[in-house]
């Protein structure tokens, strides 16, 4: 797995960042969302250097410029519900892409464990295509695996691309495990550890609640 991690790089996307983890900024739900919408315009912006291009002629009113123009058939999926405003980002910038949608949700066995539940899917087919999958919070990296294995019931992609906000470093290493080694992932920063729970450290909360509020 290729991992472009932006933590590590001073840029405006440290801002979006640090407003997302503030306790006091992220009361605002709609700015919580926004800030995530943020981001995945800016990894957008980052993935899309790693298109296929091919040269088209584009005419204008005075006469005409060759342009380099990106040739992938995307297939944008994100991860029910907290992955929809992250969906936004991503589809401002890929907005002529097919979109998928599935949900996946932690079924608690007792304190400690968990197993992942995926209960829905639409999405079209992604033989020769290539996928984002795209998912704010990779924890323990379980999440993004089920939902993958669910996909590919609908086809082979040609390459995928992982788009988170945050991740650990165990859930990073985890998915190297599961996914085609050709796989990238676009981060915006790793934290160190998760709790005996299985949630990011520091992290920032529920990403779900934090866009949508509390759910029973």
């Amino acid at each position: 797995m290729i991992v472009h991690n932006f933590g590590n790089t001073d840029s405006i996307l440290n801002k979006f960042i640090s407003e997302i983890r503030d306790a006091n900024i992220q009361k605002d739900s709609m700015r919580f969302r926004r800030n995530i919408e943020r981001i995945g315009e800016i990894l957008s912006y980052e993935l899309s250097k790693q298109l296929d291009y091919q040269v088209h002629e584009i005419n204008t009113p005075l006469g005409s410029k060759f342009t380099n123009l990106p040739e992938n058939k995307i297939v944008l999926c994100s991860v029910l519900r907290a992955g929809l405003p992250l969906h936004n980002g991503i589809l401002n910038y890929f907005d002529s892409s097919e979109n998928a949608f599935i949900s996946a949700y932690r079924k608690h066995l007792n304190e400690h464990e968990f197993e992942i539940i995926v209960e829905y899917l639409a999405s079209p087919s992604f033989n020769n295509k290539t996928l984002i999958l795209a998912d704010p919070m990779l924890a323990t990296g379980q999440s993004l695996v089920s939902t993958y294995e669910a996909l590919l019931k609908n086809g082979t992609p040609k390459e995928i691309h992982l788009i988170a906000v945050i991740a650990s470093k165990e859930g990073v290493e985890y998915i190297k495990n599961h996914f085609p080694k050709n796989t990238h992932l676009w981060i915006a920063t790793i934290d160190d550890k998760l709790n005996d729970k299985g949630y990011i450290i520091p992290g920032l909360g529920d990403a779900g609640d934090l866009s949508f509020g509390k759910k029973l």
